[in-house]
């Protein structure tokens, strides 16, 4: 199995819910570098294997969000570097607003096994989403 269908079931079983299989193949000692810009994320947004991306990361989801999902719109097969890009969507809960944040991930290979992620995410939009029609608004003013 290639990198990429590796990656792409890894998708699917997160959108399933599945973590055990989301975290099937990944290196013991993986890498996961989170964004600095969630409220959940400790320091340096740095966590190490399974157990703490689990903790640190996937099981903060319900408590922050409502329907949180990730939308792929594209993969870049590097081979042993795989950029996903794509949007996250659902509702933040301490507003209560929708969002629809631009996403991309990096993704690094080792022999078969995930060995670092990196995600850059547009957190501000998740956190305090701008209204459309309203930041159009204001623009139309300025104009």
């Amino acid at each position: 199995m290639s990198n990429l269908e590796i990656l792409k079931q890894a998708y699917q079983a997160f959108a399933e819910g599945n973590l055990a299989q989301v975290t099937a193949n990944w290196a013991p000692d993986m890498v996961w570098d989170e964004c600095t810009g969630f409220p959940y994320t400790k320091e340096d947004g740095i966590y190490t294997g399974a157990q703490d991306v689990t903790e640190g990361i996937f099981a903060k989801i319900p408590e922050y969000y409502d329907g949180f999902n990730i939308e792929v719109t594209d993969f870049v097969d590097g081979g042993d570097k795989i950029v996903m890009v794509g949007y996250y969507k659902g509702i933040w809960k301490a507003t209560g607003k929708n969002f629809k944040a631009n996403a991309t991930h990096t993704w690094t290979f080792k022999n078969g096994k995930i060995t670092n992620f990196f995600q850059a995410v547009d957190s501000a939009e998740i956190i305090n989403p701008v209204q459309k029609a309203a930041a159009q608004q204001e623009m139309d003013a300025v104009i």
